[in-house]
């Protein structure tokens, strides 16, 4: 801060001597003090108003069934702010009834009041378009001050203030006045960013024209842009020589090349998986050990639920340097094959048939791909089959249909008098061996 603080303790002081000489005039015997009586009267009514209605409102609308979730959301705001609500209405009531009956000059106190708590409220509304708890309340703060301010008359007072406070570095002189006008603007724009950005990512992602990994793309370059195009609104207001983040931006690549190797691969692997189209959300991949679906495609990582729950996230470069088994990647459409065996003395015709027919009773199993049965081998125990059908929703599971599919060979052959054979050895024992001679136990 600047070191001379003369033009701050004058302000101070002009700031101090006009609110002494207002409340000087609120305290003298006459209407002004019969005003402030009137709205310490009020706010008592709109407190007491809001202990007895609040319990009532809540529990009718707990009762409200069938109403869409942004209505109780917004019932619900409003109810957490019916005291100040309350208050709005008694005030204008009031302000109404004296200007009718009495001068309009005697109800000038109440009148700001009113303005006031009306500021307040609306300021506190708007301000949950801020998602963010603390920058909600910061914002929430700093507009009731400057409405204060404003309905008072005070802002040129203030604005001086903050004026003369002074932040230097280097040639670059910012006031504190300019510093909070960045803010409030870089936060309104961040603001109107993040609306625009989340009702045009609702339209794109209901496009079905569009293939979902581009959805993804669109969105978060479009994000990428009217967040970068906030901050660097609110740097210029404030007073910065953009010029000089070349300097920041040369200084940050070298980082890059060395130090971030691994997150910037990451960030162009995955912008090189939205671009080209290999996996995208909804897909049914297959990564070494892990197989899922795809969640969802951030900037760093792939989300993959698998069916027991858990939830990988797979670095992007890992999806373009592996090999990557993507089951629905052109079609839905996925063969299993399972191998079985049967006793030498069961007809092999008959063996397929009843194959053919058990696969095709598994629901998931589709009718338009039929299954199909070959023997693949004569082993030592068994006709050795492989029997390969079809499914369209890999992405309800593989083992289960596989399951399905075994049980119902299992109760097919049951049925059929088919046997399905296990290993079995014979043991010979040789005359003249000592077994052979040794006696009976």
């Amino acid at each position: 801060m600047e070191s001379d603080p003369t033009p701050i303790l004058q302000e101070l002081q002009a700031l101090a001597e006009q609110g002494r000489g207002f409340l000087q005039s609120l305290t003298r015997p006459g209407w002004r003090l019969y005003q402030i009586g009137i709205l310490l009267a009020l706010f008592a009514l709109a407190q007491l108003g809001a202990w007895a209605l609040y319990g009532r409102l809540y529990g009718w609308l707990r009762e409200r069934e069938g109403w869409p979730m942004w209505r109780f959301r917004t019932a619900l705001i409003l109810l957490r702010r019916l005291r100040i609500i309350l208050l709005v209405v008694l005030a204008w009531v009031t302000v109404w009834a004296m200007r009718e009956v009495t001068w309009p000059s005697r109800s000038y106190l109440v009148a700001i009041g009113a303005t006031l708590a009306t500021a307040w409220l609306f300021v506190g509304l708007a301000a949950r378009l801020v998602r963010n708890p603390f920058l909600r309340r910061l914002v929430t703060w700093g507009l009731w001050v400057y409405v204060t301010l404003y309905i008072v008359d005070l802002t040129d007072e203030a604005a001086a203030l903050l004026e003369s406070v002074r932040l230097g570095m280097g040639d670059l002189q910012l006031s504190a006045l300019t510093l909070l006008k960045a803010a409030v603007v870089t936060g309104v724009l961040f603001t109107g960013a993040r609306l625009i950005a989340t009702t045009s990512a609702a339209r794109i992602r209901r496009d079905d024209d569009i293939s979902p990994s581009m959805r993804v793309l669109i969105v978060k370059l479009l994000q990428l842009c009217l967040y970068g195009a906030a901050v660097f609104l609110g740097l210029k207001l404030a007073g910065f020589d953009l010029t000089g983040l070349a300097v920041l931006s040369g200084a940050i690549g070298v980082g890059l090349g060395f130090g971030l190797q691994k997150v910037v691969s990451n960030l162009v692997s995955g912008v090189i998986i939205l671009l080209d189209k290999s996996v995208k959300p909804g897909d049914v991949i297959s990564l070494g050990d892990t197989f899922g679906w795809i969640n969802a495609l951030g900037a760093r990582y792939v989300s993959v639920v698998t069916r027991e729950g858990k939830e990988y996230l797979i670095p992007n470069e890992d999806l373009i340097t592996s090999q990557v088994v993507n089951w629905s990647h052109s079609n839905e459409f996925v063969r299993l094959d399972i191998f079985f065996g049967t006793a030498y003395s069961d007809d092999p015709h008959r063996v397929r048939r009843l194959a053919i027919e058990a696969a095709a009773s598994v629901p998931r199993v589709l009718g338009d791909k039929p299954p199909v049965c070959h023997i693949v081998g004569f082993g030592d125990s068994s006709v050795d089959y492989i029997l390969r059908f079809w499914i369209v929703d890999p992405s309800e599971g593989l083992t289960n249909v596989r399951g399905a599919v075994f049980l119902a060979l299992w109760d097919a052959f049951r049925a059929n008098d088919i046997t399905i054979p296990f290993p079995q050895r014979e043991v010979k024992i040789l005359p003249g061996s000592r077994l052979a001679a040794a006696p009976p136990d």
